[in-house]
């Protein structure tokens, strides 16, 4: 069985390329000449203390922000500075750091939303037949007919996955979707997370959950102040003198 590494090391197609990317806010510097590719068939992990740019690097990827210099291609087309509708419809899908699940619709009819106007553009029977099946597919057990103010936090999440997955994305975006999961469920996130990888999805996340990302992820990118300050397998960026000082201070 070969090991994460030999995985990691094997040749690949580049998915997702990020090159010299800036995004400022006036005179905050949230994401800094960052540069990377995301090979197709990885899971990647983002990493970095409060504050050092990981969700805004994925809203810029996502089209939810404009870069302010720098360019992202996918499968190389450049899709920096284009709608989210347009970066979704390329393969692009993803979950937002805080749950954003429409209280106004069901379970079912949220998902079924996100079929209709993501890549497949579905009719309304077949869009929802298919929020069905990928309601299933996140081990979605509350009622269909369900809304936001009567499910677990964990159900919010799944609804949200379901809706990312909805959008057949081939590069699917997890802003902290283990984030906030007790024990057990943290576990069954996980295994869902790993199921949808090696199904083909290319994953990046961003966690802060170092057992999911330690778990999960064959490469992470650390990030910190906006900048890259490390790249590579998890156990070699975590022992990275200055992530190390970064993470725990100048002492450590």
């Amino acid at each position: 069985m070969e090991k994460p590494r030999e995985r990691a090391a094997m040749s690949r197609d580049p998915l997702l390329e990020v090159g010299n990317l800036t995004r400022h806010f006036g005179g905050l510097v949230a994401v800094d000449n960052v540069t990377f590719k995301i090979e197709r068939g990885e899971i990647v992990g983002l990493i970095g203390p409060n504050g050092s740019g990981k969700t805004t690097l994925l809203n810029v990827i996502s089209g939810r922000l404009s870069p302010s210099s720098g360019e992202i291609r996918k499968d190389g087309k450049r899709i920096s500075g284009k709608t989210p509708e347009s970066i979704c419809r390329s393969g692009t899908a993803g979950t937002f750091q805080l749950v954003r699940v429409p209280d106004a619709l069901s379970a079912l009819d949220n998902v079924a939303v996100a079929a209709m106007y993501g890549k497949r553009r579905l009719g309304i029977g077949a869009a929802r037949g298919e929020a069905e099946r990928l309601l299933d597919r996140v081990e979605f057990q509350a009622s269909r007919d369900a809304y936001v103010d009567s499910l677990t936090y964990f159900d919010q999440k799944r609804i949200e996955l379901a809706r990312a997955l909805a959008c057949a994305p081939d590069l699917l975006l997890l802003d902290e979707w283990l984030a906030g999961l007790n024990p057990s469920e943290l576990e069954h996130g996980i295994t869902l997370v790993r199921s949808l990888h090696k199904e083909g999805l290319t994953v990046v996340l961003v966690e802060h959950v170092m057992h999911a990302i330690r778990s999960l992820c064959e490469r992470v990118i650390v990030l910190n102040a906006g900048r890259v300050i490390a790249s590579g397998h998890p156990d070699d960026a975590l022992a990275n003198r200055e992530v190390i000082r970064v993470y725990l201070g100048e002492d450590a």
